[in-house]
């Protein structure tokens, strides 16, 4: 990365860590809302009750995607439980050209990939505190899903943790205000840090 670009960071961690309302907070937050813009992906899995399409993710078919991968209009890509979650390419590159920070919600795959792409990348992989309390929170975020479906996300969960020591940094979020106070630090340092050596 040049000297006066901005940072990445990726959040990633199992399905029901609470990787996703983390990123959403540390984006409100006070110290953080003007200096971190987040990434929206686009997935081709259904929407849940509470989430808004442009805000959350973009919702697409499985057709547009492959369009959009077609037309490289996607940075990078994975395959979750069926579905399809992918980068839009251009905002990455915009946002450090800009000197802005940007920070997305990637699998382990994607970190990896963006990590290789832009050397400079920060990961944050965010744990729940067991397994148990995985299992709750999977449960209690979609009563629909099925006993198969909770299973298989258990059973990625436990893949997934396996490799949280291969991040920058790992937080535990037993609490999603200690979580985003650790999490708001640790970007804030490297964010004002960057700007010290712009």
């Amino acid at each position: 990365m040049k000297k006066n670009s901005g940072l990445i960071f990726v959040i990633s961690g199992p399905s029901g860590s609470g990787k996703t309302t983390l990123l959403s907070k540390l984006i409100n937050s006070p110290g953080l809302k003007q200096a971190l813009k987040k990434s929206i992906s686009f997935t081709t899995r259904p929407r849940r009750s509470k989430e808004r399409n442009g805000r959350d993710y973009y919702f697409i078919t499985e057709q547009q995607f492959r369009d959009r991968l077609r037309k490289k209009k996607i940075l990078e890509w994975t395959k979750y439980l069926g579905y399809y979650y992918a980068t839009p390419s251009g905002i990455v590159d915009k946002c450090i050209k800009d000197g802005k920070n940007i920070a997305l919600c990637l699998d382990k795959k994607g970190a990896f990939k963006l990590k290789k792409l832009y050397p400079g990348t920060i990961t944050i992989f965010v744990m729940p505190p067991s397994l148990v309390s995985l299992r709750q929170r999977i449960r209690g975020r979609c009563n629909k899903t099925s006993n198969k479906e909770i299973s298989g996300r258990l059973r990625l969960a436990e893949k997934e943790m396996m490799i949280a020591k291969k991040y920058d940094f790992c937080i535990i979020n037993k609490d999603l205000e200690q979580a985003s106070r650790e999490a708001t630090g640790i970007i804030s340092r490297l964010i004002t840090l960057n700007n010290i050596l712009k």
